[in-house]
């Protein structure tokens, strides 16, 4: 079965003061954010990978600079965040599981190469960097087998940070879908799996990929840092 990947682009990107989506910031390589996404994509899943895009803010221009992607839309862009964007890509997907990303993360292309493994396996994996553990960011914990039991920003004591690529397998879809409709519309989609893995059991396993860069770009010092790797 063709791959499913989605790209999380709906957001209008406030803090880093730009007038174009943030995706479509464009890298020192000459690349935007979104291209070296899509030129990561077709490396690690080749040409015939099925990619998705969720947009809101300034849709047009994702629009006309990806004319190959299939493009779902969420209408409340400015009124919703991650886990609204991801419950209408899931709602649209085809049967089978579901590769997501930010779309404002640059990252290594091994990243995905390692998230073709787990595909292949059909488990649901969440990427993690256990490099460092930022307040602001996403945090995580363990439990006795390994397998990830708290994912948000509230976290104590977390063992690293996710880095915004995911995988939801075909058994486990229905069930993050079915919480990412009771999340409040400013949750991020990590409260769905959260949701998910207390109430439904659900084995989301960390994929560490701190030997590589990922960095998410959400302020200009963070667009610097990602140009120093592309």
């Amino acid at each position: 079965m063709t791959t499913q990947i989605v790209i999380l682009a709906a957001g209008m990107g406030s803090r880093l003061g730009r007038s174009l989506p943030k995706p479509l910031t464009e890298l020192a390589d000459g690349r935007t954010i979104m291209k070296q996404q899509f030129d990561n994509i077709h490396h690690a899943f080749g040409k015939a990978a099925q990619v998705t895009v969720v947009v809101g803010y300034k849709l047009e221009h994702i629009i006309e600079a990806f004319p190959e992607a299939s493009f779902v839309y969420n209408e409340q862009y400015d009124q919703t965040n991650t886990s609204k964007s991801l419950m209408r890509a899931l709602q649209a997907s085809a049967p089978g599981g579901v590769l997501w990303m930010n779309g404002d993360v640059v990252f290594d292309p091994t990243a995905l190469e390692r998230a073709a493994k787990m595909v292949a396996r059909d488990q649901s994996f969440v990427s993690v960097n256990t490099a460092k553990v930022s307040d602001e960011e996403v945090k995580y914990t363990t439990d006795a087998e390994g397998y990830i039991n708290e994912l948000s920003k509230t976290v104590k004591n977390g063992l690293g940070e996710a880095v915004g690529i995911n995988y939801i397998s075909r058994d486990d879809k229905a069930v993050l879908l079915r919480q990412l409709k009771r999340v409040g519309d400013q949750d991020y989609f990590e409260r769905g799996i959260e949701l998910a893995i207390e109430q439904d059991k659900l084995h989301i396993e960390p994929v560490d990929i701190s030997d590589l860069y990922a960095v998410e770009i959400d302020f200009a010092e963070d667009l610097e840092r990602a140009n120093l790797f592309v």
